[in-house]
């Protein structure tokens, strides 16, 4: 049951990986062809799964060197407005025996970072490294790691 779990996780995070590459090749004309394009390189997808994923990562509508529309991650994703839920910018929270990577929407790391720090969430925390998209949180012990994603899942996901 563990290993099943912890292989979901691992594929979402891979699906994840996978749209985000092809988005950034504009690649992508409709959920369709996207869902297609996934389906060839193994992932169970559907075009809802697809919507969800590509709101949640911001995707945009753009015109490409083809003068095709497609999606794509915008070069300078919007900011999130004042009332845009924390939870809105978290794409997922896994973990290993080691460490906690949380993935946002671009640009939203430093900022989820920033609500980790300030309010002191959890003492199980050594630190916390954000780029723009991931975050990289060490725990001071590696035996709650299970408790410490939990933790932070619970109050990011909020």
């Amino acid at each position: 049951m563990r290993t099943m779990v912890k292989e979901t996780k691992r594929s979402l995070q891979s699906l994840i990986e996978a749209l985000r590459t092809l988005l950034l090749e504009r690649r992508a004309n409709t959920q369709e062809d996207i869902c297609a394009v996934l389906e060839k390189q193994g992932y169970d997808v559907n075009q809802s799964k697809v919507s969800r994923l590509l709101r949640k990562m911001g995707a945009i509508k753009v015109i490409n060197e083809e003068g095709v529309t497609s999606y794509s991650l915008a070069r300078e994703p919007a900011p999130p407005t004042m009332n845009t839920p924390i939870r809105d910018l978290i794409l997922d929270i896994v973990s290993n025996e080691t460490l906690v990577v949380i993935f946002t929407s671009p640009g939203s790391a430093s900022m989820v970072a920033r609500v980790l720090d300030y309010h002191q969430i959890t003492s199980h925390i050594l630190g916390s490294i954000a780029g723009d998209d991931t975050i990289f949180v060490a725990p001071k012990s590696v035996k709650d790691i299970r408790k410490l994603t939990e933790e932070i899942k619970s109050v990011l996901k909020k």
